[in-house]
C-alpha cells in the first residue's frame, strides 16, 4: 500500500494517508494538520464547514500510528488552523490529541499559521535534525536533505486531483494531512526552484502510486 524509496541513504514509506514513516527511527512525519479549520472559519465570519474536520484527522493519524507502532512523531507545522485554534477545540478530540502524544517523542515544528509555541505536551522547535534529514515547516534552497510541507502540492491524474508527496534527491515536500486543506498544483511556479528536472509525486489515495512530478508543460491527466 506504501511507497518505499531511499532518500540520503535512508529507506522511508510514504504512506497513502500523506504521512511519512522512517521504520529505522520509528518515526512517523505528518505536515499541515490544520487541526481547527473549521472553528478558526467560523470564529472569524468565514465560510462555514461541517465541524468534523479535527476528528477525521485525528482518525487518520491513530490509524498510522497504530499501523506504523511509531513511537516518535513530528509535525511539520500548520498543525493547529491559528494560535487560538487549539483551545477551540471540543474537550474529545482535545483528549484524543493528548492519548496520541501520551508515551511518544512529540515533536511540533513551528508553521506560518500557529507560530510560536503552543500550550500542549511535547518539545516545540522552529527545525529538526536527525541524522541527515532536517525538519521544517517551509523548503529552502540548501544543500541539506530536508523534509518539509507548507505547499499542500496535488496532482491532476486521471481527471482527479490527487494530494502528493514531491520527492527528489534533496527534498521531500509532504501533502497536507489534514481534512479540509486545499492544495497547490505541482505545474504551479512556486515548485520550480525547489525540486530538480526528474524530481517524482507519490500519489496519496488506496495506495501510494508513482509518477513523474508534473511541470508546466507535462502537466498528467
Amino acid at each position: 500500500m506504501h511507497h518505499s524509496f531511499v532518500f540520503s541513504g535512508e529507506t522511508l514509506h510514504a504512506l497513502p494517508s500523506g504521512a511519512l514513516f522512517w521504520p529505522d527511527q520509528r518515526l512517523l512525519v505528518v505536515s499541515d494538520l490544520h487541526l481547527g479549520k473549521s472553528e478558526r472559519l467560523a470564529r472569524r465570519g468565514g465560510s462555514l464547514l461541517p465541524p468534523y474536520e479535527t476528528r477525521e484527522t485525528l482518525s487518520r493519524l491513530d490509524h498510522d500510528l497504530d499501523q506504523t507502532h511509531a513511537t516518535r512523531v513530528i509535525c511539520l507545522g500548520d498543525s493547529f488552523d491559528d494560535a487560538a485554534a487549539l483551545s477551540g477545540l471540543e474537550e474529545q478530540d482535545r483528549l484524543w490529541l493528548l492519548r496520541l502524544i501520551a508515551g511518544r517523542d512529540w515533536t511540533w515544528i513551528t508553521g506560518n499559521h500557529d507560530a510560536g509555541p503552543l500550550d500542549i505536551a511535547g518539545s516545540h522547535r522552529e527545525t529538526c535534525r536527525i541524522g541527515t534529514l532536517t525538519f521544517r515547516h517551509i523548503a529552502e534552497a540548501t544543500d541539506t536533505a530536508e523534509v518539509s510541507g507548507h505547499y499542500h502540492p496535488k496532482a491532476r491524474l486521471a481527471g482527479r486531483a490527487w494530494r502528493c508527496f514531491l520527492v527528489d534527491p534533496r527534498r521531500i515536500i509532504l501533502p497536507a494531512f489534514g481534512a479540509y486543506t486545499g492544495g497547490l498544483w505541482c505545474d504551479d511556479p512556486a515548485f520550480a526552484p525547489l525540486m530538480a528536472p526528474g524530481a517524482l509525486a507519490i500519489l496519496c489515495g488506496q495506495t501510494a502510486r508513482v509518477i513523474p512530478m508534473p511541470r508546466a508543460s507535462t502537466i498528467a491527466r
